[in-house]
C-alpha cells in the first residue's frame, strides 16, 4: 500500500473579504450637511442591496461593524461566491460617494473551510485499498466523489449567511512551523486527536458563539482567518482564553490582530455617519 497523503481533505466554501477603514471625519464635518445626507444615503443603499443578498444557494452578503479601538473606524465583511464577485464588491464600493471618505487599514482574503480531520485518514486508506495512487487523476476523483454528499450536507455551512448577532471578533493566525514546534510535521493522526480536542471547547460555546473558519494560505498572510459572532462580547474573552490551555493553541497557534466590532445594520449607517451609533 502507498504511503498515504498527510494533508487533510478540506471542502472550500463562500470567498471571504475583510475590509478596514478608518473613517476622516475632518474632511466629512466640513461637508453641508445636504451633501453628507446624499452619500450616506447612496451608501446604505448600496449596503442595504448588500446586507439582503440572494435567496439562492450563496447568500451574498455583506455587513457593516463600527470597530471598537484605536485600530479603524469600520469593518465591512463581504461573503460572496467567488473572488471575482469580491472584486466586483470591492469596485463598487471606490466608485461610491463614501469612499473618498474611507482610507484602507487593512484586509484579509480568505474562504470559507472545513477539514475533514475525522475521515481523511479513512478516506485514503479505502482509495489505497482499491489500489489508486496519491495524486492521480483517479485518485482526485475518487476524493471527491466520497466527498460529495458531505459537500452537500454541508452547504449552509459552506455558503453561510452573515450571522445578524451584535458583536463581531475577527482574528488570523497560523499554525506553528520552526525547528523546534512543527504542527506540519505531526503525524495526521496525532493532529486529527489535538484538532478534536480543539473542536469540543467550541461545541460548548455553541450556544452563544458563532464561529466561521476561513482558510487563506497563498491568499493572505496568514493560514486562516476567524471570526466570531455573538450577542455578548465577553464570551469572546472565555472560549478564546479556554482554547489557549489546548495543545493545539498552547503549543502550535500564533495569532495576529485581533479585531473587535459592534453591528451597524444598513437602516442605521446613515447615523452612523452623523456620529451616533444606534
Amino acid at each position: 500500500m502507498p504511503e498515504l497523503p498527510q494533508v487533510p481533505i478540506t471542502l472550500e466554501g463562500s470567498s471571504v473579504l475583510h475590509q478596514m477603514f478608518r473613517f476622516d471625519w475632518a474632511a466629512w464635518k466640513k461637508l453641508p450637511a445636504a451633501e453628507r445626507a446624499a452619500i450616506a444615503s447612496e451608501f446604505s443603499e448600496i449596503l442595504g442591496r448588500w446586507e439582503a443578498g440572494s435567496a439562492e444557494g450563496h447568500p451574498n452578503q455583506s455587513a457593516l461593524f463600527s470597530q471598537i479601538g484605536h485600530k479603524g473606524d469600520l469593518t465591512l465583511i463581504h461573503f460572496r461566491e467567488s473572488l471575482e464577485e469580491l472584486n466586483r464588491a470591492e469596485l463598487e464600493l471606490a466608485q461610491s460617494g463614501i469612499y473618498p471618505y474611507l482610507q484602507v487599514t487593512s484586509s484579509y482574503l480568505s474562504v470559507v473551510e472545513l477539514g475533514l480531520y475525522e475521515s481523511s485518514e479513512k478516506i485514503y486508506s479505502e482509495l489505497a485499498a482499491a489500489g489508486l495512487e496519491p495524486g492521480t487523476p483517479e485518485w482526485n476523483a475518487g476524493i471527491k466523489e466520497k466527498t460529495a454528499r458531505t459537500f452537500a450536507s454541508l452547504a449552509s455551512r459552506l455558503y453561510p449567511s452573515i450571522p445578524p448577532a451584535k458583536y463581531l471578533c475577527f482574528y488570523p493566525m497560523d499554525r506553528k512551523r520552526g525547528e523546534q514546534v512543527n504542527w506540519y510535521a505531526e503525524p495526521m493522526g496525532d493532529r486529527r486527536a489535538m484538532m478534536h480536542e480543539h473542536g469540543l471547547i467550541g461545541r460548548r460555546y455553541a450556544d452563544s458563539v458563532r464561529q466561521i473558519i476561513t482558510g487563506s494560505i497563498g491568499l493572505d498572510d496568514w493560514e486562516w482567518g476567524v471570526d466570531l459572532f455573538a450577542e455578548d462580547p465577553v464570551v469572546f474573552k472565555k472560549l478564546i482564553y479556554e482554547m489557549r490551555f489546548d495543545k493545539v493553541s498552547a503549543v502550535y497557534a500564533s495569532f495576529g490582530q485581533f479585531f473587535l466590532s459592534v453591528r451597524v445594520p444598513a437602516a442605521n449607517a446613515s447615523q452612523w455617519f452623523e456620529g451616533t451609533l444606534a
